[in-house]
């Protein structure tokens, strides 16, 4: 077939071509290229190409199953590296225009037919590749959604049984509503009101990142998270040791997301130590800003493990109760407020995770300064 004469233009040229396609995507104004794109996007789209010609040449069909699927497989292959739809649309057309403009240059004659038949393959290549490109997005964006909703299932549920458990301290009359455990009820119920007002409005704080700053006294939160661990320590048959830091220490963040993240951290250490160990809470002033520590009992892990813990659906424990949620929501939320979680083994001991974060403004300036 004719065809053949376009392919071994392509192939013999294909440097040519990859440099003058990268040249025509590096000003496209809109979409704008990306590095991945210049680099890798080009040349598999190119190879396709060709292959696709190779595969009209053998059967002359455009249309052929075979070609369906390489194109189909370049579109999911998109997806997997972040690229847009608009842009593996584009990237069909800058090929062809700069197979066209060498063929000009080097005064090559290839006949019509090969072009019209190289148009034939991309529109049939477009629209397979692009079809797979949306499924496989669609397939994503769904998968995100489901990890959204098992996080804020996540932490209605642990909300959820702190406020049973601090009713059910509550109802056995050993102490007063208005003490600490009643605080810690409150706090539960209150929580729960923001983290459904926050869900009514998920789409815009996603797509925003707003989050709600205040200021926030080390000690208060300390205070919060001790109450709520000495009530949890009771009821499991731990010990508890708290350093609350220094008086005075502030920080400006959202309270509600490091009070749950540090809660995820309390309440994985009461579950996973041994029983009778003990458990540490510790807040801790670091050059860049402050620290706050849970140390477990759980055994430590096993070697080359800290980085699993954080994966969502990953569970630790060997009774599998629960899925697995809780270290990834607590280091999210974490990083979406500037700091960062970690985990420290101890073999044979347990673990540390320590969670930092920045000081307020003022603050931190003026510990710098001094």
């Amino acid at each position: 077939m004719v065809v053949h004469v376009l392919m071994n233009f392509i192939g013999y040229h294909r440097q040519e071509i990859l440099a003058r396609t990268r040249t025509r995507v590096a000003l496209r104004m809109a979409p704008r290229p990306t590095e991945t794109e210049l680099e890798h996007g080009v040349p598999l789209f190119l190879d396709h190409l060709i292959e696709a010609l190779a595969e009209h040449a053998a059967r002359g069909s455009e249309s052929d199953p075979k070609l369906g699927q390489v194109a189909a497989g370049h579109g999911a292959t998109r997806v997997r590296m972040g690229f847009t739809v608009d842009q593996l649309v584009h990237d069909y057309g800058d090929v062809c225009q700069a197979i066209t403009e060498l063929a000009v240059d080097l005064d090559r004659r290839i006949p019509a037919e090969d072009f019209r038949t190289l148009n034939k393959c991309l529109d049939y290549a477009i629209a397979k590749a692009v079809t797979e490109f949306q499924r496989q997005h669609e397939l994503r964006l769904s998968e995100r959604e489901n990890e959204r909703t098992g996080f804020l299932a996540h932490e209605l549920r642990d909300l959820l049984a702190t406020a049973t458990l601090s009713f059910h301290i509550l109802k056995q009359g050993k102490v007063g509503i208005g003490g600490s455990t009643g605080a810690v009820l409150e706090r539960c119920l209150k929580s729960l009101s923001v983290m459904i007002d926050r869900s009514l409005t998920s789409v815009q704080v996603v797509a925003s990142g707003a989050r709600a700053q205040e200021r926030v006294l080390v000690s208060e939160l300390m205070e919060e998270l001790q109450v709520t661990a000495t009530i949890e320590a009771s009821n499991s048959g731990h010990r508890l040791e708290v350093s609350p830091g220094r008086p005075g220490l502030e920080l400006e963040t959202d309270r509600f997301a490091v009070a749950s993240a540090m809660s995820n951290l309390v309440r994985n250490a009461f579950k996973f130590s041994k029983p009778g160990g003990t458990i540490t809470l510790r807040a801790l002033e670091v050059s860049d800003g402050l620290r706050i520590e849970v140390e477990d009992q759980c055994g430590g892990l096993p070697p080359g493990k800290e980085g699993d813990l954080f994966k969502p659906f990953v569970q630790r424990g060997a009774d599998r109760s629960g899925v697995g949620l809780g270290l990834a929501i607590a280091r999210d939320g974490i990083r979406a407020l500037g700091g960062d979680l970690a985990v420290r083994n101890l073999p044979g001991m347990g673990c540390i995770f320590s969670v930092e974060l920045p000081l307020a403004m003022s603050l931190h300036a003026g510990l710098k300064r001094l």
